[in-house]
């Protein structure tokens, strides 16, 4: 009896299996519905969309808010400087992350745990949007593109997490290299890093995420329209697509009026398509990186 009971635990339960299976399955569906609906309201009927008759399929097909997007030359001005802005920002944090938690690690350092401790102030308490601004005005970056991308190139969260990821490679690595007669820039870019591509990758998917949905910056520091992101110009579309009832005078402009506000509420939906799905194109090349390289980041030393 003993032994049957215990090959039926090890083998587990049919019923057991099918509620975790169902609870799985439900959660998915709660989880990706909503970016489900956000896809068929951008590509249904405007009626449809402002009546919120569209629910589990499209309804009267339509693509007229993204060939309003598309069409807009200022739209992929505002992609191209996005693109920069994400590039260079995960370079920049990647760069500084590996810079600043190698001497963490270094069991010779004198003070390292002070520096540590001190790293954890600025993380929890910052000085507020005020002092940002005028900091960035004194350095001359204000109305440029090293607005957005000097201010945020050094992220101490990240930091921790590479220095923790670090601390879990083997230290008869680094003996071995520096008895072959490696320095630290050495050890660190031949032999470190090429084994720390998951927390890397950790790293730069979170950054450009973080990057590419940014907009308040670009809001505060870059009164110039050039130089605003992707995020930053499709607010500004939003915000500014209303309609001036002062220039409604005949039956065929009311006309005209209503149809624009019925394409403006459904271009939101297709901003934020049309917005998120490159991020999401991007995560599959981290993929393998990125399960280890979060849960080793986030251990305790």
């Amino acid at each position: 009896m003993t032994a049957v009971v215990k090959n039926r635990i090890s083998q587990g339960s049919t019923a057991v299996d099918v509620i975790l299976y169902a609870l799985a399955l439900a959660i998915c569906i709660i989880t990706l519905y909503p970016f489900y609906l956000v896809i068929i309201l951008s590509v249904s009927s405007p009626m449809e969309v402002a009546a919120m008759n569209v629910f589990w399929y499209p309804k009267g097909f339509f693509l007229g808010s993204y060939e309003l997007i598309v069409q807009d030359a200022k739209m992929w001005w505002a992609y191209s400087n996005t693109l920069i802005y994400v590039i260079v920002g995960m370079l920049l944090n990647c760069l500084m992350a590996v810079l600043g938690a190698y001497p963490l690690t270094v069991r010779k350092l004198k003070g390292r745990k002070w520096v540590i401790a001190f790293l954890l102030i600025p993380m929890y308490f910052g000085g507020g949007l005020i002092p940002s601004y005028l900091l960035v005005n004194k350095l001359g970056l204000y109305n440029t593109m090293l607005a957005i991308i000097i201010p945020g190139a050094v992220s101490i969260w990240n930091i921790i997490l590479v220095r923790t990821y670090f601390t879990t490679i083997p230290e008869a690595i680094r003996e071995s290299a520096s008895v072959d007669g490696a320095s630290h820039w050495q050890l660190l870019f031949r032999i470190i890093v090429p084994i720390s591509k998951p927390i890397l990758a950790v790293i730069a998917i979170y950054t450009v995420v973080g990057i590419w949905n940014s907009w308040f910056d670009a809001l505060v520091y870059l009164p110039n329209e050039k130089l605003h992101p992707l995020q930053m110009y499709l607010y500004r579309v939003v915000v500014q697509q209303t309609v001036d009832l002062k220039t409604v005078v005949t039956m065929e402009d009311a006309k005209n009026a209503a149809y624009s506000m019925l394409t403006n509420i459904q271009l939101k939906y297709a901003i934020i398509v049309f917005t998120t799905l490159p991020v999401i194109f991007t995560y599959p090349f981290f993929q393998k990186y990125f399960i280890k390289g979060a849960l080793i980041g986030s251990l305790k030393e």
